[in-house]
């Protein structure tokens, strides 16, 4: 048997490219030379490449600028193939020829409905829907839906980071497996119930007294003259024709009362938020009956506060302007500082940029400043014979002119429809203005929350029944669970280190179907108490779970006596200053009710008002202050202050006065007083209008949408 000869070819016609190798035949068989037949039995080849053979095409073809422009994969399992070749490749596929040819192929009647079959075959089908439920689609779809100007990581390097959301129905999404609490009130605490239910009714019935009073507005003279003469319709009537039931929040209603303007009876102005086509909305309204609707700076704290919730929560601003603009007597305290009333109009400005609608309606005259509420919104309805808008009126005119002119030839409806365009809407009536503001609505692009497919369970215990657990005092206070019992779905609660740090108690459950952490006080913020505090808000926090602070704080406790108190000390602020944090960076919503005291820094840790809640409202029965006037001494230590007791006395009737929860609301110091058997549906209402932005569809743009 000869052996295997192999002949060399100087160009490689017909040989492994590039490599001078031509294969050669084995016993009449034809054998490439790199055929494991042509190795020695070292298992090197026998076959060597001739050095004659010119360079640029007998050179063995390195892999390497193959790898690295991507046309093999490192290794030698895959034969190399000349660059030229590849690029040759490349080019003819991507022809005008070819791609033309390619394209037709694919719309032949024969291609599309074969694909269309593919497509639609349950395989295909699942593979599609699992492939769009991934975390990366699922992800990216987020990102690119992102309400944010910019491209990229700008977008959203900003923003804390988002859990996917169930589509489910939150009536659905969650087990009822959560532990029943037991709100049965022990017999122990039956003569503590009783004095605190007699507590709670004396103060709902000076509660309900002074809102009936807000309700009259600038009294019922007043109110004749408004309806009657001006034949204009009051505010709160305004308001029922706008919204879609009497499913209404109104924020702050005490605010104003009892403070040193006169005979002021309230702010001169209505905030809440109702709903309109079925989306919550921020409602600003003047109440003209109300020194004309001048604007006081109580007036301009609760307007700026209710343009900050729209803007936290997104919600849409509907503005009824009925104003005589700023009360000069007081224009000190309500126009040259950063949070005076020129920040209203700013508000309006980015409140635009951020995609956040307004609307108006000039339902009355709009002075000097109120003049730039309805020209700044989005979109402004006037209305014929009542609505004008001008910066000075006639009076003014004529003082500086000598000219006699009409409100209605200087800034009427007419004038501002069709010859200023200031207003985008003429309306021949009011009823007509109010029914154009819900069809302006209903072209916003906002979706409402769906609704749920079936009813929430309601607590076990009767929420009549928490007048007896609002505490009279510190001294008075209940178990917590007792509340707790009274206010989430069925009773049922998911607790969270039960038997650690048992003076603060923290755990899940549901109102009204929403999912939210409760932080709740049940004694003195202790050492532990405030660790697990911490821990848990961080919980909440990293899920995306609301969270619902109870806050009932213990009175300041004494200063140390001894070394041993003081190390005990320093271990509690250190613990509290830990939790004070968590509350301050959880980016979740956060509502928080005063079910009792709100004293010192206590207060702070269980997300008072200085560290910016969504919602703050009062029990009728809450303390505010710095320290519990209960416990404050009335009679100088021995020795010491000798004459100071009357002056002792003083301070505490002070303290006692301004502690009182009618006091806070009226300085707007949170968002009303709610009654205790209300909490459940106020906390729900909340909630849902937290949720609401999730379901907005609104484009990011640069800067506001500016008239004309």
């Amino acid at each position: 048997m000869s052996p295997a000869r192999t002949r060399v070819s100087p160009h490689g016609p017909r040989g492994r490219p590039g490599t001078g190798v031509v294969p050669s035949r084995q016993n009449g068989v034809r054998v490439s030379p790199y055929d494991p037949r042509c190795h020695s039995a070292e298992g090197t080849r026998s076959v060597i490449p001739v050095a004659r053979c010119p360079s640029a095409l007998g050179a063995m073809w390195s892999p390497a600028p193959l790898c690295a422009l991507g046309r093999r994969r490192p290794g030698p399992s895959a034969p190399l193939q000349p660059l030229t070749r590849l690029l040759q490749r490349e080019y003819r596929q991507k022809t005008p020829t070819r791609l033309l040819q390619r394209e037709y192929e694919a719309k032949t009647p024969f291609c599309l409905p074969q694909r269309e079959y593919r497509e639609k075959t349950p395989f295909c089908l699942l593979q599609k829907e699992y492939e769009a439920k991934t975390a990366f689609c699922l992800l990216q779809r987020e990102y690119r839906e992102l309400p944010l100007p910019g491209q990229g990581w700008g977008r959203t390097q900003h923003l804390p980071p988002r859990r996917f959301l169930s589509k489910k129905p939150k009536s659905k999404r969650h087990p009822k497996t959560f532990p029943v609490l037991d709100g049965h009130v022990p017999a122990v605490y039956q003569h503590v119930f009783e004095e605190n239910l007699r507590n709670s009714e004396a103060v709902i019935k000076r509660y309900s007294e002074l809102l009936e009073r807000v309700k009259k507005g600038g009294g019922e003279h007043a109110i004749l003259r408004h309806t009657q003469r001006n034949k204009k319709v009051f505010v709160r009537e305004r308001l029922r024709l706008l919204l879609d039931g009497a499913d209404f929040l109104e924020l702050s209603p005490l605010a104003g009362l009892d403070m040193p303007y006169g005979d002021v009876p309230a702010a001169g102005c209505l905030t809440g938020i109702g709903r309109i086509c079925g989306v919550w909305c921020v409602f600003i309204a003047s109440d003209a009956t109300v020194k004309g609707g001048t604007i006081y700076p109580i007036g301009v704290k609760k307007q700026l506060r209710a343009q900050e919730i729209a803007m936290e929560n997104r919600l849409l601003s509907v503005h009824l302007v009925d104003s005589g603009g700023a009360f000069l007597p007081l224009q000190s305290e309500l126009f040259p500082d950063k949070l005076h009333g020129g920040r209203i109009f700013y508000n309006e400005a980015i409140m635009s940029a951020m995609g956040i609608p307004q609307v108006a309606v000039v339902c009355g005259s709009c002075v000097a400043g109120g003049a730039y509420v309805p020209t700044m919104a989005e979109e402004s309805v006037i209305i014929d014979k009542i609505g004008t808008l001008f910066l000075a009126g006639p009076p003014l005119v004529k003082a500086a002119t000598g000219e006699d002119v009409s409100p209605e030839d200087l800034g009427g409806a007419r004038l501002h429809s069709q010859v200023s365009g200031c207003s985008d809407h003429f309306a021949p009536s009011e009823e007509e203005a109010y029914e154009c503001i819900r069809n302006v609505v209903s072209t916003l692009n906002c979706e409402p929350v769906p609704e749920q497919d079936r009813e929430p369970d309601s607590p076990l215990y009767s929420p009549e029944e928490l007048l007896g657990l609002a505490p009279l005092g510190y001294s008075c206070t209940l178990p917590v669970k007792l509340v707790l019992s009274r206010l989430v779905d069925g009773s049922r609660f998911q607790e969270f280190k039960a038997t650690y740090g048992t003076t603060l108690v923290t755990g899940f459950g549901h109102v009204e179907g929403h999912l939210v952490g409760i932080v709740a006080n049940n004694g003195e913020l202790a050492h532990d108490a405030a660790l697990k505090g911490s821990h848990f808000v961080q919980l909440c926090g990293q899920r995306g779970i609301p969270i619902l602070f109870l806050q009932n704080t213990a009175p300041q406790p004494a200063g140390p006596a001894s070394i041993s108190q003081a190390e005990a000390h320093s271990n509690r602020l250190k613990a509290q200053a830990s939790m004070m944090a968590a509350v301050a960076c959880a980016a979740v919503p956060k509502i928080t009710i005063v079910i009792g005291g709100c004293f010192g820094s206590d207060s702070y840790i269980m997300c008072g008002r200085s560290f910016s809640p969504n919602f703050l409202f009062l029990w009728p029965n809450a303390r505010v202050g710095l320290v519990d006037s209960q416990h404050f001494p009335t009679v100088p230590p021995a020795g010491d202050w000798t004459g100071e007791e009357l002056e002792l006395k003083q301070l505490k009737a002070k303290l006692e006065e301004e502690s009182s929860a009618f006091y806070s609301s009226a300085r707007l110091w949170d968002d009303g007083i709610i009654l205790p058997q209300d909490t459940r549906k106020v906390i729900a209402q909340c909630l849902e209008i937290m949720e609401q932005k999730k379901y907005q569809a609104v484009s990011p743009r640069p800067q506001p949408i500016i008239r004309m």
